[in-house]
C-alpha cells in the first residue's frame, strides 16, 4: 500500500546520506591515513588505484547490464542494494583497520585488497541507487526538486564525513570511526529501501541483448560529453577532499584539531546555496545550469592559493562552497534527460547501464586525482609524512588550487559541446 513516504524525494535521499558519510570519510582521509600516518609511499598508493581502475573498467558496465536485466517481484535495483549493505559494512571497516606494525609490501597488499573489495561493493550500490533516480522522478522540475533535496542530504553527509571524522579518529581511532560510520550507513540505507517502490512496467520490458545494449550506450554522443566533462570536475571534488588535511598542515600551518573547522567552512556554506542553484536550474535549464556551475566552480578555487592561516582558509573555503554546490546539484537533472532520450529511442529504461558506464568514466577521476597527487609530490619532493620534502607548502597549494582550476576549465570547455532540448520542450541554448 502506497503512502506519502513511498518514493518520496526525502526518503529516497536517505540513501545518499547513508552512502556519502563513509564514502566522504574514505575519499578525504584514506590518503592521509595510509600515506601520512602509516607511511605508504605516494607511488604505491597511485599504483593501487591504477590496478583497481583496470578492474573497475571490467566490472562496472557488467554490473549495469545485470541490473537492467534483473527481474524480481521486489524490483530490478532493490535486491542488489539490500544484498550489498552488509558487504559494504565489512569492506569499509577493513579499509581503516590495518593491523598494527604493517608496512612496506604488506601494507600495500592490504590497501590494494581492501580497496578492490570496498570499491567493488560501492559500485554495486552506486549503480543501482543512481539508476532509481530517473525512474522514480520524471520531468525536469521534479528532478530539480529531488536533486536539490538529495544534494542537501549529501552536503550534510559531506560535513559529517569531513568535519566530524578528524574528531572521531583523534578520540577513538580510525577503526572505531569506521565502525560507527558503517553502522549509520546500514541503518539509513535500510530505511531508504523500505520506502522505494520500483515501476512494475519497467520490469516487463524485455532487456536488450548484451552487445546491443553496449552499442546503444557507447554511440550516445551527449552521454560521452556529459560524463567526460564531469570526470574532470569530479577529480576536483576528490582533490579538495583528500588534499585539505595536507593543505591545512603544510600550507596553512594549522594544527590537526582545527582541520574540522576548515572543512566545515566549505560544507556548511554549501547547505543554503543548494536552494540558489535549484532556482538557477529552473531559470536556465539543465545544460546551461550545469555549464554555469562548472564556470563558477573554476573561479571559486582561486582564493585557496592566497589563503593564510585558519581565518584565510575559512574565507577561501566558503567561496569554494559556492562553486561546489552548483556542481553537486546540476548533473542529476541532465543525466535524467539523457536517459529519457535513450528510452524514447530504444523503448527500454536502461538507467543501470548508463549509471554504470557513466560511473566508471567519472570514477576514473580517482585515478586522475591520484596521478595529480603523485605528480605534484614528485615535482616538489613530497613522498610521505615520513619524507615531506623541502617544499611541501608549495606542493599542496598547487594541488588544491592551480590543478583544480585547470581541470575545471577543461570541464567547462568540454561542456560547450553539449546541446539538446529539455524534456519540457524548451531549448537549452
Amino acid at each position: 500500500m502506497k503512502n506519502r513516504w513511498t518514493n518520496s524525494p526525502y526518503t529516497y535521499a536517505l540513501g545518499m546520506l547513508a552512502m556519502m558519510i563513509p564514502v566522504q570519510a574514505f575519499s578525504s582521509f584514506y590518503s592521509y591515513y595510509y600515506i601520512d600516518k602509516l607511511g605508504l609511499g605516494v607511488g604505491l598508493a597511485t599504483l593501487a588505484r591504477t590496478i583497481y581502475l583496470i578492474w573497475d573498467a571490467l566490472n562496472d558496465p557488467i554490473l549495469g547490464y545485470l541490473s537492467d536485466g534483473t527481474r524480481t517481484r521486489w524490483g530490478r535495483r532493490k535486491p542488489w542494494i539490500v544484498a550489498a549493505i552488509p558487504l559494504f559494512v565489512l569492506a569499509f571497516i577493513m579499509v581503516f583497520s590495518v593491523p598494527e606494525g604493517m608496512e612496506g609490501t604488506r601494507l600495500f597488499t592490504w590497501f590494494l585488497i581492501a580497496l578492490i573489495i570496498y570499491e567493488s561493493v560501492a559500485a554495486i550500490l552506486w549503480v543501482n541507487y543512481g539508476a532509481l533516480f530517473p525512474e522514480l522522478f520524471r520531468g525536469d522540475r521534479l528532478r530539480a526538486k529531488a536533486s536539490a533535496i538529495q544534494q542537501g542530504y549529501q552536503i550534510v553527509a559531506l560535513l559529517i564525513g569531513t568535519a566530524l571524522t578528524p574528531i572521531l579518529f583523534a578520540a577513538f581511532g580510525f577503526s572505531n570511526m569506521a565502525l560507527l560510520y558503517a553502522a549509520a550507513f546500514a541503518i539509513l540505507m535500510s530505511l531508504c529501501m523500505m520506502t522505494v517502490r520500483e515501476n512494475e512496467e519497467a520490469r516487463k520490458e524485455a532487456p536488450l541483448k548484451f552487445m546491443e545494449a553496449f552499442k546503444e550506450t557507447f554511440k550516445n554522443k551527449a552521454f560521452w560529453i556529459f560524463n567526460l566533462a564531469n570526470s574532470f570536475a569530479q577529480t576536483v571534488n576528490g582533490l579538495l577532499s583528500s588534499a585539505i588535511p595536507f593543505y591545512a598542515k603544510y600550507a596553512l600551518h594549522i594544527p590537526e584539531e582545527q582541520v574540522s573547522i576548515l572543512l566545515a567552512s566549505i560544507f556548511v556554506s554549501i547547505i543554503p546555496l543548494v536552494a540558489v542553484w535549484y532556482v538557477v536550474i529552473r531559470k536556465l535549464g539543465g545544460v546551461k545550469g550545469w555549464r554555469c556551475a562548472l564556470a563558477v566552480y573554476a573561479v571559486s578555487v582561486v582564493p585557496l592559493w592566497f589563503a593564510q592561516g585558519l581565518g584565510g582558509g575559512i574565507a577561501a573555503g566558503i567561496v569554494v562552497g559556492f562553486g561546489m554546490s552548483g556542481f553537486l546539484v546540476t548533473p542529476a537533472v541532465l543525466n535524467g534527460q539523457i536517459v529519457d532520450r535513450d528510452y524514447e529511442k530504444t523503448g527500454r529504461r536502461r538507467e543501470g547501464i548508463y549509471n554504470a558506464v557513466g560511473g566508471f568514466i567519472t570514477r576514473s577521476s580517482g585515478l586522475l586525482s591520484a596521478v595529480a597527487f603523485w605528480s605534484v609530490g614528485l615535482l616538489f619532493g613530497y613522498v610521505s609524512g615520513h619524507e615531506p620534502g623541502p617544499n611541501a607548502e608549495a606542493a599542496f597549494r598547487y594541488l588544491i588550487s592551480v590543478v583544480p582550476f585547470a581541470l575545471l576549465v577543461i570541464a567547462f570547455l568540454i561542456s560547450l559541446l553539449l546541446k539538446f532540448r529539455n524534456t519540457d520542450g524548451l531549448p537549452t541554448e
